[in-house]
């Protein structure tokens, strides 16, 4: 299972790969990119064998060189550890791979699609590599997923047609929360990404009655870098700090522009806290009549969203509890079930000769 240590994939991989792992499978992780932390090393060699591999993420890298030796370097790990299935959290990484076992990849999001969502266009003509590589990846994979259908519907669109592509939604393993609650809303994301859309926030915040505060990282593996101005800023914290945050929080309020699943909203959620969320196409997949949703592009409506519910607390309480109970449809039980469910029937597709050495 290929991971990389600066996005959601890394919560996504240790979550999926410890229910696996309850299930009786042994997971080998592959890292890309910037290498993890002690606490993020320490965390998947408990669950497994984790191997950091020297090549870039797609899209942390300048180009596409240091992503022309990840093919081989996910084969040899195929060989040394007698991989039976290889499972990706970048189509990209599918893209010229050469081995005998089933390759299914997964599209937790991707530059074309955060393009459409964030700019309303394509990507430039120097980023052009980043659709050619995915497409071989999608035409590599013997399964492809999405976390979402909105993603998947996103995917078609930008890429046309996609073969064996399957919407399996990510899943949460904390546990079910309801807790009193403080009058402040928290916001958790990578902030220096543009598509999560601080900008917003920080000005919502400046209208707004309710205390927000923003916990994430502020500076990109790439330079990028998002100052503040009016929210609270809490900094990249712990996973299990965040957790607890959320604990306590009235409210939790994702602005973003661009979301292939939302795996933050999904722990808020199970977390209790009530979801104040942008009005996108995979929030009123995932949410619809358990958040209020606002326009992200009109901070004034974040903060009306965020007031509104701070005003009424029954309200308040009434969306928290649906909330509550939808995120129970999206467990890692479940989801595990359904990957596994995937492998399966990948592992019964006809394999390619594997080349020789």
């Amino acid at each position: 299972m290929s991971v990389d240590a600066v996005g959601g994939v890394w919560r996504y991989a240790m979550d999926l790969a410890g229910g696996l792992r309850r299930e009786g499978c042994a997971v080998v992780f592959a890292g890309f990119g910037p290498p993890p932390s002690d606490v993020q090393a320490a965390e998947a060699s408990a669950i497994g064998t984790l191997v950091w591999l020297d090549a870039d993420l797609d899209w942390t890298g300048e180009g596409e060189e240091r992503l022309d030796r990840i093919p081989a370097l996910i084969e040899r790990l195929v060989r040394a550890f007698a991989i039976d299935l290889v499972h990706l959290n970048a189509p990209s990484q599918a893209a010229g791979l050469d081995v005998s076992v089933p390759v299914v990849a997964v599209s937790h999001s991707c530059v074309v699609t955060w393009f459409e969502a964030v700019r309303g266009s394509g990507v430039p003509e120097s980023w052009a590599w980043h659709e050619r590589r995915n497409r071989h990846g999608f035409e590599r994979a013997d399964v492809v997923i999405a976390p979402s259908r909105s993603h998947a519907d996103a995917l078609r669109r930008c890429y046309g047609p996609v073969a064996r592509l399957e919407v399996l939604h990510n899943a949460c393993a904390l546990p079910v929360e309801q807790r009193p609650r403080q009058a402040f809303a928290l916001a958790a994301a990578r902030w220096w990404d543009e598509g999560k859309n601080g900008a917003a926030l920080d000005r919502a915040a400046a209208q707004c009655r309710t205390p927000v505060l923003m916990a994430g990282a502020f500076a990109g593996p790439e330079g990028s870098r998002f100052e503040v101005a009016h929210a609270r800023v809490l900094g990249e914290l712990p996973h299990a700090q965040v957790a607890a945050l959320m604990e306590s929080a009235a409210i939790f309020v994702s602005p973003s522009l661009y979301e292939p699943f939302g795996l933050a909203a999904l722990e808020a959620a199970r977390k209790g806290a009530a979801l104040v969320l942008a009005d996108i196409a995979t929030y009123r997949e995932l949410w619809d009549g358990a958040a209020l949703f606002a326009n992200p592009k009109d901070p004034g409506a974040i903060a009306a969203a965020v007031d509104r519910l701070s005003d009424d607390p029954r309200l308040r309480s009434r969306l928290a509890q649906h909330a509550g109970e939808r995120a129970l449809q999206f467990s890692l039980e479940h989801q595990c079930r359904q990957a596994l469910d995937v492998y399966a029937r990948a592992l019964e597709r006809p394999q390619r000769i594997e080349a020789a050495e």
